[in-house]
C-alpha cells in the first residue's frame, strides 16, 4: 500500500483531495522503531506528527514519578497532531511495544495542508476534537484520582501524628499506674490522706517559671526518672514546697513512697489529657473530611463557604506547616448560599495547592471572605434580587504570574508546571465549576501578590430545559 492509500485510510486524512494527499507524502519520511524506543517525550516541542504504518505504540503520561498508561495505538493511528497544530510542547510519550514504522509529517507540511482549502482544514479540525474530549475525560477522571490521592496523603499525615501520640501515651500509662499501684501498696492507709491532698495553683503558663519549678522537683527527688516525674508534678501545679509539705505528712519510711505516689498519679492524669488531645485531634480530622466532602448529602446544600475553606487547611496542612502563614479575614454574619459543596471545596484545593507550589512552600496565604449585593454576582433571577452572595479572595506572596501565562490561565491542558507535577486541568474545572454555579473567578497579579477572585450568586444557576423535540 502507497503512503497517499495508508494516508486516506486515516479518519485525519480521508477527506483530503489527492493533490493535498501527495504533497503531505512528498514531505514525509518514514520512521523505523525498535521495541522499546521512544518516539515522542513529554513537554519536547509538537515540530511533527506521526502516522503508525505497522507496529504496536503505547501512550502514556508522566504522574509523578510514573507513566500513566494513556492508549495503545497501532497501524493508521496519528500520534502528535495537537502539539503539531500548536505548536506547543507535547503533553505525553509515545512509545514502541514492538518493532514499528511511522510516517514523520512536519508541522509545516500540515499547516500547509489545511490552508489549502476548508475540507481539509474541517477533517484535521475533527479528529483533533474528538482526541482532544477523549483526553480530557480521562484527565478528569486522572485529576480526581490526584485529588483522592491528595486527600489521602493528607488524612495520613495529619492521623499519623495524633495515633502515634495515642500509642506513646498508652504506653507510658501502662508504666504510671503500674508505678503508682506499687506506691499504694507501700503506703497502706496514707494512701486516703494523700488523694485529699491537691496543688493548690494552677499549672503554670509562663516557660520559664515551669522550668524553675521542675528544676526545683528535680533537686529534691531521689528517684532515677526524677526529671520526668518533676515534669508531671509541675503540669498537675504541684511545687516543691507543696511536695514536701505532703510527704510531711506521712511517715518517715515511707516518704519516698508518697512521693512515688503523687508523681505517678499526676503522670497518669497528664498521660490522659495527651490521649484527649490526641483522640480530639483525629475527631476534627474526621470532621473536617466529612464537611470537605459532603458526605451522605445532597449534591446541592446550604453552604457556608468560610467552613469550606477551614476544612480544605486541615487537608491541605502537611503542605502548610513547614513554612506558610495563612491569614484570614472572614466578614461577621455572611450568607449561606446554594451550591455543590464538595465541587466548590475542590476550587479551595487546586487554588490553595496552586499557591504552595508557586511559593515552593514558603509565604504567605490570605483567604477573605465577604458579602457581595445581588446585583454584582452576575445572575439577574427577579424573584432572588434581594439575596446576597460571597465573594472569596485567596492570595498569595508568590512570585505573580507573566502576562503570556495569564492569557491561557484556563486553558485545559495548559500548565507551565514540569511534566509528571501537573495534568493542566486544575484551574481549568476550577473555572468550569464556578461558571456552573452562575460566578464569575477573575485573577489579578503582581510580583508579590496574586489573587483569585471568585464571586458566587445566593443559588446555584438554572438552566432552562430544552424545548422538546431538539
Amino acid at each position: 500500500m502507497s503512503y497517499v492509500e495508508q494516508l486516506r485510510a486515516t479518519p485525519l486524512f480521508a477527506g483530503l483531495p489527492d493533490e493535498a494527499l501527495e504533497l503531505l507524502c512528498a514531505n514525509a519520511a518514514p520512521v523505523s522503531l525498535r521495541a522499546g524506543e521512544v518516539l515522542l517525550s513529554e513537554g519536547t516541542p509538537g515540530d511533527a506528527l506521526f502516522i503508525v504504518l505497522d507496529g504496536e505504540l503505547e501512550v502514556t503520561k508522566l504522574s509523578g514519578s510514573a507513566q500513566l498508561p494513556l492508549a495503545r495505538v497501532g497501524a493508521g493511528a496519528i500520534q502528535g497532531e495537537m502539539a503539531a497544530l500548536e505548536g506547543g510542547a507535547r503533553t505525553a510519550s509515545v512509545t514502541a511495544v514492538s518493532d514499528a514504522q511511522v510516517l514523520r509529517i512536519p508541522r509545516s507540511a500540515l499547516l500547509d495542508t489545511m490552508a489549502s482549502g476548508p475540507e481539509a482544514a474541517l477533517a484535521i479540525v475533527r479528529t483533533v476534537v474528538g482526541r482532544l474530549r477523549s483526553t480530557e475525560a480521562l484527565l478528569r477522571q486522572r485529576e480526581k484520582l490526584a485529588g483522592l490521592g491528595t486527600l489521602a496523603a493528607g488524612l495520613a499525615h495529619e492521623l499519623n501524628n495524633p495515633a502515634a501520640a495515642i500509642r506513646r501515651s498508652v504506653s507510658a500509662l501502662e508504666e504510671a499506674v503500674a508505678a503508682r499501684d506499687a506506691a499504694t501498696i507501700e503506703l497502706g492507709p496514707d494512701v486516703a490522706l494523700l488523694a485529699s491532698l491537691r496543688a493548690g495553683l494552677p499549672p503554670p503558663g509562663d516557660p520559664l517559671e515551669r522550668a524553675d519549678r521542675v528544676d526545683a522537683l528535680t533537686a529534691m527527688l531521689s528517684e532515677p526518672d526524677a526529671g520526668e516525674a518533676a515534669s508531671a508534678l509541675v503540669a498537675a501545679g504541684w511545687t516543691a514546697a507543696e511536695v514536701a509539705d505532703a510527704a510531711d505528712r506521712i511517715a518517715l519510711e515511707r516518704r519516698s513512697a508518697a512521693v512515688r505516689w503523687l508523681a505517678a498519679g499526676a503522670g497518669v492524669a497528664t498521660l490522659l489529657g495527651e490521649v484527649a488531645m490526641a483522640s480530639d485531634r483525629i475527631s476534627e480530622i474526621v470532621g473536617a473530611v466529612k464537611g470537605y466532602a459532603y458526605l451522605d448529602r445532597a449534591p446541592v446544600q446550604r453552604v457556608d463557604v468560610r467552613a469550606g475553606l477551614e476544612d480544605t487547611l486541615v487537608i491541605l496542612r502537611h503542605k502548610l506547616k513547614s513554612g506558610i502563614e495563612v491569614h484570614r479575614a472572614y466578614a461577621d454574619q455572611l450568607p449561606e448560599i446554594e451550591a455543590y459543596g464538595s465541587e466548590l471545596n475542590q476550587v479551595w484545593t487546586n487554588l490553595i495547592d496552586n499557591a504552595v507550589y508557586a511559593m515552593n512552600g514558603v509565604g504567605d496565604i490570605w483567604l477573605r471572605v465577604e458579602r457581595v449585593d445581588r446585583d454584582t454576582t452576575g445572575q439577574a433571577e427577579p424573584s432572588e434580587a434581594a439575596a446576597a452572595g460571597v465573594r472569596v479572595s485567596i492570595c498569595d506572596s508568590g512570585p505573580g504570574i507573566p502576562s503570556e501565562v495569564m492569557a491561557r490561565l484556563f486553558e485545559p491542558f495548559f500548565t507551565t508546571k514540569p511534566p509528571g507535577v501537573g495534568s493542566g486541568l486544575g484551574l481549568h474545572i476550577s473555572h468550569n465549576v464556578v461558571i456552573r454555579h452562575g460566578g464569575r473567578i477573575e485573577v489579578e497579579s503582581e510580583p508579590g501578590r496574586t489573587c483569585f477572585h471568585i464571586t458566587l450568586p445566593p443559588v446555584v444557576a438554572r438552566r432552562p430545559s430544552a424545548p422538546t423535540g431538539s
